[in-house]
């Protein structure tokens, strides 16, 4: 029935289903939904509604199979006026057009059956003015570029160069601004604009768009340990009152519980605070908080195994052949791309609770303010009282509020963990997930772990010896 059409009063109908008594039809000349009518004993007559001329491009083509995915769910139910109505409903909610939108794309499949009815139509290139190629030209020499001159400067360059004379005056039926703005904001690409004006890894690090679904997507288990490390904002002291400088903290964050399963707090990173850092992490973390005078049960910091995989970037420490080594183990490490630091959420956002945690209390004792570095601004070494010892133990009461205290919000929860009532901690969400057996940690020694560890270079023995 692809070619039946009927007319009715001088108007065409495709009839799109037939029973004994009645017909399924859409009207070819006014956009409406399809409806069923009783047969008339009209004619039928075979014909060819429309003739596609001509290849699509590629953006057609994919526009195209875009709007057909939005009806495909309906067309077939298309007798079925209530059921119809539902599922367009529901095609608006999840794709976010408009029902009339969805009624304009099934009125022209239905009319000409044919998907490519619903490419849209290919506009022709205008080709620039003159002016538009001198505005262009002006724009990509002196604003798409390092030296980040302002729009009005890179005009006023243009009309020195393109629209004065050889007097130096300048001549009739030049461009005005705003004319040089509207072109700029018509052709403007927010993404070129960044790059070409403040680099690419400026671009990769601030204001690149985050897309997906984070950390869900590769860490749906416990077991996925994110690592780096950040020099914390405070001055610190020896026991001599001296001041020394600033700590780096190095951590190690489980990305699907966000429990923090081991730190290292040293003076300098690299791969001394890494080796430092593991040996942290399969360590009991009861009598760790013990030799500082902190008192906690193992639910509070549980977890003396290594995971499945490390995440990491590409610090040198990192990236090392020692580091490496621990691959040995069953390890899968995993170095992220430069400038990424979406990659590893948990960890970054780790380092800034951590530190929102502490500041507000040891203000004034060496606490790095905002105006840091400032003209004018306060020099905060002078303040500096701690030492690495006394700033450890505030670390470590930070660390197990962090795990056992700080309630997660958006956490992904399971029914299984809302029927158990389980507590949106840290802690709880992480002994849940090993007790159930979806936990990648590896048991490993701290033998084990330091013969790993340590650095191995190539020997050679000749007849001199070693």
């Amino acid at each position: 029935m692809k070619h039946r059409f009927l007319k009715k009063e001088d108007k065409v109908y495709r009839i799109l289903e037939e029973t004994e008594e009645e017909l399924f039809i859409v009207s070819c000349e006014r956009q409406e939904m399809p409806c069923w009518i009783t047969k008339e004993g009209i004619p039928f007559e075979d014909e060819t509604l429309y003739a596609f001329d001509g290849s699509l491009t590629t953006d057609q083509k994919k526009v195209m199979r875009q709007r057909y995915t939005v009806i495909a769910d309906i067309l077939p139910v298309m007798t079925d006026k209530k059921e119809r109505s539902v599922r367009i409903r529901r095609a608006e909610e999840e794709y976010g057009i408009s029902k009339q939108t969805i009624r304009r794309y099934l009125w022209r499949y239905l009319v000409y059956q044919d998907i490519r009815i619903l490419a849209p139509e290919q506009s022709a290139k205008k080709e620039l003015t003159q002016d538009q190629k001198n505005i262009r030209w002006a724009l990509n020499k002196y604003y798409y570029n390092r030296m980040k001159l302002s729009l009005i400067s890179a005009y006023r360059l243009m009309l020195k160069e393109k629209y004065t004379n050889e007097e130096g005056n300048l001549v009739e039926g030049y461009p005005s601004f705003a004319q040089f703005r509207y072109f700029y904001r018509k052709t403007r690409k927010l993404q070129n604009q960044y790059i070409s004006r403040n680099g690419l890894s400026y671009y990769q690090r601030n204001q690149r768009p985050c897309v997906g679904d984070g950390v869900q997507e590769f860490a749906n288990h416990t077991g996925v340990f994110m690592l780096d490390s950040t020099v914390c904002d405070i001055y610190l002291v020896n026991e001599q009152g001296q001041v020394v400088g600033r700590p780096t903290l190095t951590a190690s964050v489980d990305a699907y519980s966000t429990l923090c399963t081991g730190y290292s707090l040293t003076w300098e990173g690299g791969v001394y605070s890494l080796k430092k850092l593991m040996l942290h992490v399969i360590s009991d973390k009861v009598s760790h908080c013990r030799k500082h005078g902190i008192n906690i049960i193992e639910d509070q910091w549980p977890g003396r195994e290594l995971p499945g995989k490390i995440l990491t970037d590409m610090g040198a420490e990192y990236a090392s052949e020692t580091f490496a080594q621990i691959a040995e183990l069953g390890i899968t490490v995993v170095n992220l791309p430069p400038f990424r630091p979406e990659l590893k959420p948990e960890v970054e956002k780790f380092f800034d609770v951590i530190q929102g945690y502490y500041k507000p209390y040891l203000k004034g004792k060496g606490v790095v303010e905002p105006d840091y570095q400032e003209r004018g601004g306060h020099d905060y070494r002078k303040d500096a009282c701690l030492t690495l010892e006394e700033f450890e133990r505030v670390i470590l009461h930070c660390i197990i509020y962090y795990n056992s205290r700080r309630i997660l919000e958006n956490f992904p929860y399971t029914e299984q963990m809302l029927t158990n009532r389980l507590p949106p901690f840290a802690c709880e969400i992480w002994m849940s997930d090993v007790e159930e057996g979806n936990a990648d940690l590896i048991e490993v020694d701290e033998e084990e772990l330091l013969l790993t560890l340590l650095p191995r270079v190539k020997g050679t023995f000749t007849e001199a010896g070693l």
